[in-house]
């Protein structure tokens, strides 16, 4: 059977709509990154061919899908905003408030107020405007999956810039996600400044010897 793309049905009729989505909410280090995104108008058949769920995308595909986002807000045709919570801030407040201070800050960023925010999952973000969660929302909102896209290309490269200033770590590689070679790593150099207290291999990491005689 074919799978459904994502479409523009559920911000048909809504008014000014804003999709919202994150990234990072797993890896053990960086920001978790929000985007939020508005289509003044039904994307044109071409950009709507790029657009997916970014983690159906290969990286290649979503280069191309996020060059495309950007040309078309250049060219009046969408709006976007970015927004982070840094990795001091996800220790301080639990992923879940980070993520939502991220993606109150990519709504900000955005210049309007929405009628309506499409967000992506089952848990609402206080937002300045009426919130409808959709499960599996960047599979199935046009909005929803661009800011998937967005926030996960901003995010990778935020943490390919941080891997020559933490090396070692293999950031450019994992993005800061649990692999045997980040764990190995964190282990064995223990925690960088961006990595996130609070979450299990990191304060583990803080407990050893090792890290105990570096710090």
């Amino acid at each position: 059977m074919r799978r459904r793309r994502p479409d523009f049905t559920l911000e048909t009729g809504q008014g000014c709509v804003a999709g919202v989505d994150e990234v990072g909410r797993g890896p053990l280090a960086g920001p978790v990154v929000a985007a939020a995104v508005i289509f003044l108008a039904p994307p044109h058949d071409a950009l709507a061919a790029l657009i997916d769920d970014s983690k159906r995308l290969d990286a290649a595909r979503r280069n191309a899908a996020f060059a495309g986002l950007r040309e078309a807000a250049a060219d009046g045709m969408l709006r976007f905003g970015i927004g982070a919570a840094s990795s001091a801030e996800i220790g301080a407040r639990n992923i879940l408030r980070a993520t939502h201070l991220a993606m109150g800050r990519a709504l900000a960023r955005l210049g309007v107020v929405p009628d309506l925010a499409l967000v992506d999952g089952n848990r609402p973000p206080p937002l300045p405007c009426p919130v409808r969660c959709v499960v599996g929302g960047d599979g199935l909102s046009l909005s929803i999956a661009a800011a998937s896209i967005l926030a996960k290309v901003v995010r990778d490269r935020a943490m390919t810039r941080l891997d020559p200033r933490w090396p070692g770590y293999g950031f450019a590689r994992h993005a800061g996600y649990p692999t045997p070679a980040h764990l190995e790593a964190l282990a064995r150099l223990g925690p960088s400044p961006h990595h996130r207290r609070g979450f299990g291999p990191v304060d583990r990491a803080c407990l050893s010897p090792g890290y105990a005689r570096r710090a």
